[in-house]
């Protein structure tokens, strides 16, 4: 039921992105000494929810491109070491906490949408 709500469905999005984005950020930690390692992102949200997120294909090819395309982690054009890496460790906790703080905004509107939803449906203390 509740995720028939465009609301809810835009939260649990977010999350995804946001849990995506901490995951990649780990992985760009993780490799900051590796030579030749490239910082790699998501793109926004916001542009990946107004590409087709919101929107749900049908078939194949729907929408003339392919959703999980928009999903897909972007090389960043960083400068680089020396030695070709381009992670940043501040930039990367820099984005770490926006991850999370993007995830946590979600889960909030999430928990809202519910007791709404709980409350309308005479359910409000179960």
């Amino acid at each position: 039921m509740f995720e028939k709500l465009e609301i809810t469905r835009m939260a649990q999005a977010l999350m995804s992105h946001a849990g995506g984005r901490l995951a990649l950020a780990a992985q760009n930690v993780a490799h900051a000494d590796t030579a030749g390692y490239r910082a790699r992102d998501l793109p926004d949200f916001a542009d990946t929810w107004r590409d087709g997120m919101a929107m749900a294909a049908t078939r194949p090819g729907h929408f003339g491109h392919d959703r999980a395309d928009s999903l897909r982690p972007r090389t960043l054009s960083l400068p680089a070491d020396p030695n070709g890496n381009s992670v940043s460790l501040e930039a990367e906790m820099i984005r770490a906490s926006d991850a999370r703080q993007a995830h946590d905004m979600a889960m909030a509107v999430y928990r809202s949408t519910s007791a709404v939803t709980r409350a309308a449906l005479g359910r409000g203390g179960q």
